[in-house]
């Protein structure tokens, strides 16, 4: 017999033996919110005394440690876009992991598909029951064009008819999964894991990230450099701040070179970080925080500001809106004019940027911690199992 095999059903059997719910986690290859969110809900769900497996491709263990959660990590490479081999591999391994499962919870469009069609083959291997809910977190828009969009919107209605419950990360995605037939799709937030104190107050961040030129307005932008961030439209926007204010963006991805080229080439006052881990130190270096994005659900990168008490610019998209309610500032998607024209008002006005981060921090106070997004999910697992008996 395989060994790997026997390694990933023991575990399981065990499980079953002492009547432990089982749970596998599924998600492709992350560098932020939903790995984080994963992990967070892994940590969570092993404290309620859950058996969990956390499927996902290589490197994202070390990167957000689900080993150390308690949970069980099983090693899936789910490819970005679909693959007739990768596929079918990803589908094989999957099957291994859902055996003695008591809830398959997939998070994204990729593993949901994945996940659903391991699902339906279930009846072919012993352990693998097809009647195994299955759960899927909608965390992001489908915002392609052209022939992708279409494929895109494809897979979007089978996964969301396919799950026996979808969570949206925000009232948008729940309306569109209903909107593509699904039987039962919910609210399920995604709260911020909460950050590490920063090491360095904010004259000692500004000194060492900003050298002489540490008297300047600091705006920062978080986030991956990819088209659904509007970076290009925050360089647009970036000459109407105005007081001589400096724009950092931390991050990396596919637009990195384009946009440090149209820095250079237009002499631009802005300054490209790189991927960081010293979040709380720019924050506490920054006078706002700048959001661009062409959507988003509940970002990650605002809740962090907010409760720091950072003042926020963003574009009013997606969960934007009912995540900030009015402790911060929102313009259109789209209008570099009105998004240079916000900061700089705001980097102008001490006295609102004072009371943003007043409402900031009062506004955190009513988003649910990672305790209550736990309890919630668990809820829902619980429902799915007593439905499928």
């Amino acid at each position: 017999m395989d060994q790997s095999v026997t390694r990933a059903t023991a575990p399981e059997r065990e499980r079953a033996e002492q009547g432990q719910l089982h749970v596998v986690l599924v998600l492709a290859a992350s560098t932020g919110g939903i790995g984080a969110h994963c992990r967070s809900l892994a940590q969570g769900l092993v404290a309620h005394g859950i058996g969990v497996t956390v499927c996902a491709p290589a490197g994202t263990d070390a990167l957000f440690g689900f080993s150390r959660t308690g949970a069980r990590f099983h090693l899936v490479d789910i490819t970005p876009t679909a693959g007739a081999r990768s596929d079918a591999a990803a589908i094989g391994e999957l099957r291994r992991a859902f055996t003695g499962a008591d809830v398959v919870h997939a998070h994204g469009l990729r593993a949901g598909l994945l996940s659903d069609l391991a699902l339906r083959t279930a009846g072919r291997f012993p352990g693998l029951r097809p009647e195994t809910p299955l759960v899927v977190t909608s965390h992001h828009a489908m915002l392609a064009t052209g022939m992708e969009r279409r494929l895109q919107r494809l897979m979007e209605r089978r996964v969301a008819r396919a799950a026996d419950l979808v969570l949206g990360a925000s009232s948008d995605l729940v309306a569109r999964a209903r909107e593509l037939g699904a039987s039962d799709a919910r609210l399920g937030p995604v709260a911020a894991p909460p950050m590490p104190p920063g090491e360095l107050g904010r004259e000692a961040a500004r000194a060492k990230l900003l050298g002489g030129r540490a008297d300047r307005p600091v705006v920062l932008a978080i986030g991956r450099l990819v088209q659904q961030k509007s970076f290009g439209l925050l360089l647009d926007a970036v000459r109407r701040f105005g007081n001589d204010a400096l724009l950092l963006i931390a991050g990396e991805g596919a637009e990195g070179a384009d946009l440090r080229e149209r820095i250079a080439a237009e002499g631009l006052p802005v300054d490209l970080l790189g991927y960081r881990t010293d979040v709380p130190d720019l924050l506490a270096a920054a006078d706002l925080v700048v959001l661009s994005s062409r959507w988003e659900a509940r970002s990650l990168v605002v809740q962090e500001a907010m409760r720091a008490g950072v003042p926020v610019v963003s574009t009013a998209v997606g969960g934007i809106p009912e995540l900030v309610g009015d402790a911060a500032v929102l313009v259109p998607y789209g209008d570099p004019a009105a998004l240079g024209t916000a900061v700089r008002d705001l980097l102008a006005d001490p006295a609102r940027r004072s009371a943003l981060a007043t409402a900031g921090r009062l506004q955190a106070e009513t988003w649910p911690d990672e305790a209550a997004t736990v309890a919630q999910v668990l809820s829902t697992y619980d429902e799915l199992v007593q439905r499928s008996r």
